[in-house]
C-alpha cells in the first residue's frame, strides 16, 4: 500500500473514529514529556505531552526525541490513537517524523488520527515521498483551524476541542473535556423482580414511568449522581490572551506556557509569548482548579523563580516538570 493510499483527509472527523470504552471512574492523567522552548537546553526536552484516559493514548505536541520520552516514560507508542499538533514551529513537531518511521517499522496496522495545522499533511507527504516511504497503517489526517474553537474529537465519554491562541502563525490549543458519567442505580433500595428495561431506564438518569405515564421509581430516589466531569486544558505557545477565558472557564488543570519571567516581559509580547505571571493572570481570571506552567526559556538556568511569580497571582500553581504526571 502506496503512503498516499493508507493517508486520508476526514472532511468530519468523527467519521469512522474509533469507540473508546464507556467511562466509570476512568483514569485520567496527562505525563510531561518535555516542557522545554524552542533553543536546545541540557536536561530539557522540547514539548510533547501524554494524556492517558481510559484505554485511550492522546499525544499533544512531538517536539524532537518524543519517542525517547514516550520509551523513558514506559509509554508504549504503539498504544498511542491520536496525536495533537498545535502549531508548526519545530520545537512542536519535529519528532513526528521519526516517531512516525517507528510505528510503520514496527508493524503498526491500526488506525492512528492525526489532528494539526493546515501544510502539516504536505509536510509528511512530501518527507515520505522523496525517502521513498510508504504507510503500511491508515494514517488519517485532519486540518485544524485556528481560526475559531471547534470539536474535534467526540468519543463517547471524552471531547476534544481546539482553542485558538495567539502566536504569530496558525496555533490552536487543545481542550479534553469528560462527559458527564451516568448516575450510579441504588440497586439495594430496589425490588429483587425490577425488570431489566427500567433498570436500564433508571441508569439513563429518567424516572422509570407505567403505562399511564405516573412514575413507578423516581431517578433521583434510586440513583445518585455520577463523580464531577473533568477537563484539561493545553495552551500551547501564545501571547497573553484574554479571548480564551471563556472557553476554558473552570477547567480542572490548565497548561499554560510561560516561556519567559517579568524581566523580560516585552520580549514575551514581541515573540508571542507569555511571562509565569501572565498565565496565572489567565488562570485565576479563568477560576481553573490547578495551572502548569512550561515552555521555559533555555535563557533561565533555573525555575524557582517562574514558579514564585505565577504564585503571587495564583497559588494553586505547579511547575510541568518533565517525567511527573498529574492526575485529573
Amino acid at each position: 500500500m502506496s503512503m498516499m493510499e493508507s493517508w486520508t483527509k476526514a472532511s468530519n472527523p468523527n467519521v469512522d473514529l474509533p469507540v473508546a470504552d464507556k467511562p466509570s471512574a476512568v483514569p485520567f492523567a496527562v505525563t510531561i514529556l518535555g516542557s522545554g522552548s524552542a533553543s536546545p537546553a541540557l536536561d530539557r526536552h522540547q514539548t510533547a505531552q501524554l494524556v492517558t484516559y481510559g484505554n485511550d493514548h492522546f499525544l499533544i505536541d512531538c517536539g524532537e526525541g518524543t519517542q525517547y520520552r514516550l520509551i523513558e516514560q514506559r509509554a508504549r507508542p504503539s498504544r498511542l490513537k491520536y496525536i495533537f499538533i498545535s502549531h508548526l514551529h519545530g520545537d512542536h513537531y519535529f519528532g513526528l517524523m521519526p516517531l512516525l518511521s517507528s510505528l510503520n517499522m514496527g508493524g503498526r496496522t491500526e488506525d492512528l488520527f492525526l489532528f494539526g495545522p493546515h501544510g502539516l499533511d504536505e509536510i509528511i507527504t512530501t518527507t515520505f515521498r522523496i525517502s521513498n516511504g510508504k504507510f503500511f497503517f491508515p494514517l488519517h489526517f485532519q486540518a485544524i483551524s485556528a481560526e475559531k474553537p471547534a470539536l474535534l474529537l467526540d468519543l463517547p465519554g471524552l471531547t476534544v476541542e481546539s482553542i485558538p491562541l495567539d502566536h504569530g502563525i496558525a496555533c490552536t490549543g487543545f481542550l479534553f473535556r469528560e462527559k458527564p458519567p451516568k448516575p450510579k442505580l441504588l440497586r439495594e433500595k430496589l425490588p429483587d423482580n425490577v425488570p431489566v428495561a427500567v433498570l436500564k431506564t433508571l441508569k439513563e438518569g429518567h424516572d422509570a414511568l407505567d403505562e399511564t405515564g405516573h412514575t413507578l421509581y423516581a431517578a433521583n430516589e434510586y440513583t445518585t449522581p455520577g463523580p464531577a466531569p473533568r477537563s484539561y486544558a493545553y495552551c500551547s505557545d501564545t501571547r497573553y490572551n484574554e479571548r480564551i477565558i471563556d472557553q476554558i472557564q473552570g477547567v480542572d488543570l490548565l497548561y499554560h506556557e510561560a516561556t519567559f519571567r517579568d524581566d523580560n516581559g516585552q520580549r514575551a509580547s514581541e515573540v508571542y509569548h507569555c511571562t509565569a505571571r501572565q498565565a496565572a493572570l489567565l488562570a485565576q481570571k479563568a477560576d481553573v482548579g490547578q495551572l502548569l506552567i512550561g515552555h521555559f526559556s533555555s535563557r533561565y538556568k533555573s525555575f524557582d523563580e517562574f514558579l514564585t511569580e505565577a504564585q503571587d497571582e495564583f497559588t494553586a500553581t505547579e511547575l510541568a516538570i518533565e517525567g511527573q504526571s498529574f492526575a485529573i
